[in-house]
């Protein structure tokens, strides 16, 4: 195992309670360096998400364990253990905690069962999972829920952040429903592909039809997949084809050309098809062309790559684990053997005793996904961000059908930060972006690796500039392994590492279905904020700064590590696991059972004979088309909710597919006031926010400002920051070192809130 290299987590002090896959929440936690306690007998010890922590036999409520919460700077529990340890709130102020369940304590589904499943159908995931009239498809693995464990994990972390240095503690009611929502791939979020570009309310009821978004091509030894979204990558496939006359006009440089070309894709499907995975990827990447090999797990841990970066690891027991989502300068923040069980240290500064990271100072190279939830994550919680953008190299999501770059998912992406426009091709704009470091907290970017580096702006740089600056990077494969110069999205991210391959259905082998999941894109997000709080709570007792680098492949690397002794990842459990039409217009449910109890309750309720029978793995499997059949009948005859609420109240894990229209309107989201609608001054549409990072009330709300027109606050953060004076602003502006919004696109954004129609 990696040994502690001064962990960013070292000397904090965990209590766990909590079940199943949610038990990854404190698991990311030991692998920055903190102590875990567990306390919940033999249940799931050999679950990965144990590894690293202290395993005791006794549960909540033992000598051992109070004993251990007595010392402690976080707890987390399962909802039901909360009310037994509430008074621990009362003694320790300063104790940060946390009730974990489905839905959130004492809601109108509290009493409901859940499963992944069932929290795929309720945030509306499960929707658009598939293709066309299809069923529904549950994705693989466990998704949701490890998902929402790392929004939970953020959420800790900059709470502790906060005790640290004021001594005011906070509890959280988390749901993971909720957490899923938001670190999945939510559709009112920076959502990329997950509405395919149409307002929710005009998403058809079906799954995404199979398409061109993100194509796969059969090869000589298996499938790849391209990635053309920017005209470069587009010239450079052109390029790579030979220049086929019949593509030579300039209107194939924009995505809708492509998609409605009838001849491109059987072309590439010809192009393809006499190259092996491994000269497709040697000659596409020399010609700039986004493209991976579609793999299975096992190919992808068996890689030069992941021989160069070893994010797996084999246990003291022989088992094999994955090593970390995270690097910290340079080490891999895996299991511990011996967790660490030192005090934290004296705390040298103070921190905000309202909104976590108030008082914090944030540069934001971030583009696309990933770059956008990591640093809109830490301008939620108080920090000043300053977004840097070019005129000449501007964000691909500020992509839109309006002129002036704004839309609904760059609204909700960036929300919380402001835009500086800053030459950093020239000496004088480097040399300012060098004084913004100085003033600075934290750095983050999500560029190819070596990207800063071309600009004279790498980490010895900034680290030289200011030694208390916290940076983080992300990138698609990491920084370093003969991939990291890859060109990586998320789609190329779940071929190259085994997800793709297994997001299909059963029966068909082309039927792949991941094309419009941005996914692991803003659960990185998650881990990559998480890691720079940890370098803060580092900072608290060291006053150094630090490095913190994740690689999405090895995000969802983690995530499945369930699966490393197969090395495949397998699909979906069999019937009675899945999605379920039942009476309505394609209207669906999800249907799941865990036990004995639920094959018997289910098996009861739909008139199978015999269920008491049902006692034994080898009956339920003899038995398991009749029931599937026995329950497409009965379910037949149901809509949605009738057939829950029969179901729920037998105790069978079930919920509604809802469908993203229906989330803010719906009952539950109602009552937890998750959704909150946020005008803002440049779109006729409104913009559908999250009310908070976390469920509770003692962190305040995020604030409530609109995501920036490019630049539209150079000048005010550089007068805030810098001190500038006007003249010097005006001289760096006919320079043009600075980058204020232009004229013509503010007046364009005036002209679209004007005279649009007003929104439905």
């Amino acid at each position: 195992m990696t040994l502690p290299v001064d962990r960013p987590l070292a000397g904090i002090r965990i209590v766990d309670a909590v079940g199943g896959p949610l038990a990854a929440i404190t698991r990311h936690l030991a692998d920055l360096g903190a102590r875990v306690d567990r306390f919940a007998g033999d249940e799931g010890r050999d679950a990965p998400w144990q590894a690293g922590k202290v395993l005791h036999d006794g549960a909540i409520g033992s000598a051992e364990a109070d004993a251990a919460i007595a010392a402690a700077h976080v707890v987390v529990v399962d909802a039901a253990d909360w009310l037994s340890l509430a008074d621990w709130r009362r003694r320790r102020p300063e104790l940060i905690s946390m009730a974990v369940s489905p839905f959130g304590s004492d809601t109108c589904l509290s009493h409901w069962q859940a499963t992944g499943p069932v929290i795929h159908a309720m945030s509306a995931m499960l929707s658009r999972s598939g293709i066309g009239l299809g069923d529904p498809l549950l994705p693989p693995g466990d998704l949701a829920q490890l998902c929402a464990a790392a929004q939970a994990a953020f959420a800790l972390t900059a709470a502790l952040y906060r005790a640290l240095g004021s001594g005011r503690g906070a509890h959280f009611d988390f749901s993971v429903l909720e957490g899923a929502v938001q670190a999945l791939d939510p559709g009112f979020g920076i959502n990329g592909s997950a509405t395919l570009g149409k307002p929710v309310g005009l998403l058809d009821r079906a799954r995404p039809p199979k398409g061109q978004l993100y194509p796969i091509f059969e090869c000589a030894d298996g499938y790849v997949r391209i990635c053309l979204l920017a005209k470069r990558q587009w010239r450079g496939m052109f390029a790579w084809m030979g220049e086929p006359a019949q593509f030579a006009a300039p209107e194939f440089d924009t995505m809708a050309a492509r998609y409605a070309s009838p001849d491109l894709i059987p072309y590439l499907a010809a192009f393809f098809a006499t190259r092996t995975r491994a000269e497709c990827e040697r000659e596409g990447q020399a010609h700039g062309v986004p493209i991976a090999g579609l793999r299975s797990m096992a190919e992808f841990v068996a890689s030069d790559h992941a021989a160069a970066r070893k994010p797996v690891v084999t246990a003291a027991d022989g088992r094999q684990l994955v090593d970390g989502a995270s690097t910290v300068d340079g080490a891999r923040m895996g299991p511990l053997a011996e967790p660490v069980a030192a005090s934290f240290g004296t705390v040298r500064e103070k921190t905000s005793d309202g909104l976590p990271l108030a008082g914090l100072k944030v540069l934001d190279f971030g583009v696309i996904v990933v770059g956008a939830e990591q640093s809109r994550l830490l301008g939620d919680l108080g920090a000043d961000v300053l977004k840097i953008e070019s005129q000449a190299f501007p964000d691909g999501s500020r992509q839109s059908y309006l002129k002036h770059g704004m839309s609904v998912s760059f609204g909700a992406g960036h929300r919380n930060k402001r835009s500086v426009g800053l030459d950093l091709r020239s000496e004088r704009g480097r040399a300012l972006f060098l004084d913004l470091v100085r003033q600075a907290d934290v750095v983050c970017s999500n560029f190819k690796p070596g990207t800063l580096e071309k600009l004279g702006l790498g980490r010895e740089v900034l680290q030289a500039a200011n030694p208390r600056i916290v940076l983080s990077e992300s990138s698609a494969f990491g920084d370093s392994g003969p991939w990291s110069g890859r060109m990586g999205y998320g789609p190329l991210v779940r071929a190259a590492t085994g997800l793709t391959l297994a997001w299909r259905y059963a029966d068909d082998p082309v039927s792949f279905s991941d094309a419009i999941t941005v996914y692991p894109d803003h659960v990185a997000g998650r881990i990559c904020a998480m890691g720079v709080v940890a370098l803060l709570i580092r900072r608290l007792r060291t006053g150094a700064g630090g490095l913190s680098c994740v690689s999405q492949a090895e995000v969802m690397l983690w995530h499945f590590a369930d699966y490393l002794a197969s090395g495949e990842i397998a699909p979906v459990r069999e019937a009675p696991w899945g999605a379920y039409r039942v009476k309505g217009d394609d209207d669906w449910i999800a249907v799941t059972v865990r036990s004995t109890a639920d094959w018997q309750a289910l098996a009861a309720l739909i008139g199978y004979p015999d269920a008491a029978a049902l006692d034994t793995p080898d009956k339920r499997h003899a038995a398991r088309d009749a029931i599937r059949a026995a329950l497409e009948q009965w379910l037949a005859g149901h809509t949605r909710d009738d057939a829950v609420a029969v179901l729920q109240g037998a105790g069978v894990p079930s919920a509604p597919m809802l469908r993203l229209a229906e989330l803010p309107e719906h009952r539950w989201y109602r009552e937890r006031g998750f959704f909150r609608v946020e005008d803002h001054p440049w779109l006729v549409e409104k913009v559908m926010g999250e009310s908070f990072v976390v469920h509770g009330n003692d962190v305040p709300p995020p604030p409530n400002v609109a995501a920036p027109l490019a630049g539209e606050q150079t000048l005010e953060a550089m007068r805030d920051w810098l001190g500038l004076t006007d003249d010097e602003l005006a001289d760096l502006v006919a320079q043009g070192v600075l980058e204020p919004t232009g004229e013509a696109l503010l007046a364009e954004a005036q002209r679209h809130v004007a005279t649009a129609p007003a929104a439905a």
